[in-house]
């Protein structure tokens, strides 16, 4: 009874991979270091939702069911990790760490180290949109939702070990690399906790041409001028505005 099911399983991923290019299931799953026993998983996986809808299919069918899951899962993941390696840490602490392991400029920086770019399904109009590449809304969404299939497939040993592998592996590293920390979000959660409410973000100054254009700004906190920066877009400059806050107020 074996070979027949060695054989079913050659058959359905032989199916699976009709939609995407020869070898391509082969070389993600050497990619992540895991084989599936349902190759469907990791196809569905792939499926974004204009991929979806341009070849007819349901909503249902694309990733973001198994996005929800992985995103579940990735979440114990990493909170139990934090948990066990900073014990002397509370709980405010822990939640900020989290939240910079699990955003989404880490997780499509994290899709990108295994090529996961190269495989997701895309309609043609959603993959011109990336002009540099697949979005990093998508590339981190599609990650997720392949942590969700690993762990469907293989239980959550399986799911650790991937998130073990290659997204907690340099945690030490990446919490001091300031291109991943949202310092709006630890403003934000910084007033809150001492109960001084949002913080507030207003454009002072525009310089140079609208090509090229460096925004000043200033944040307020109960109308009390705490922090300020510059950059070549607003977002930019409120994000070194919150960090020039969060200086000041002693909580880099």
């Amino acid at each position: 009874m074996r070979w027949i099911s060695s054989a079913f399983r050659r058959l359905r991923a032989s199916r699976c991979q009709g939609e995407l290019p020869v070898g391509a299931l082969e070389g993600l799953q050497t990619r992540i270091s895991y084989r599936f026993r349902d190759p469907h998983l990791l196809i569905q996986a792939l499926k974004h939702r204009s991929y979806v809808y341009a070849h007819q299919g349901r909503g249902v069918e694309a990733n973001e069911r198994l996005e929800y899951l992985g995103d579940a899962v990735l979440d114990l993941i990493v909170a139990e990790f934090l948990y066990r390696r900073f014990q002397d840490r509370r709980e405010g602490d822990l939640t900020q760490m989290k939240s910079l392991v699990v955003s989404r400029s880490v997780l499509s920086h994290r899709a990108r180290s295994i090529d996961l770019g190269d495989f997701i399904l895309l309609s043609q109009e959603e993959r011109k949109a990336g002009s540099d590449g697949v979005q990093s809304s998508i590339l981190s969404d599609s990650f997720e939702a392949v942590i969700g299939a690993m762990y469907l497939d293989g239980g959550l040993k399986t799911a650790r070990r991937f998130v073990e592998r290659v997204v907690l592996h340099d945690f030490e590293e990446l919490h001091r690399q300031e291109d991943f920390i949202n310092f709006k979000s630890m403003l934000l959660e910084h007033t809150q906790g001492i109960g001084s409410g949002h913080p507030r973000y207003q454009v002072q100054e525009e310089e140079g041409p609208d090509h090229d254009k460096v925004f000043g700004v200033e944040v307020t906190i109960t109308g009390e001028t705490l922090g300020s920066g510059r950059g070549r877009s607003k977002k930019e400059a409120q994000q070194n505005a919150a960090r020039d806050a969060l200086q000041k107020l002693g909580q880099l």
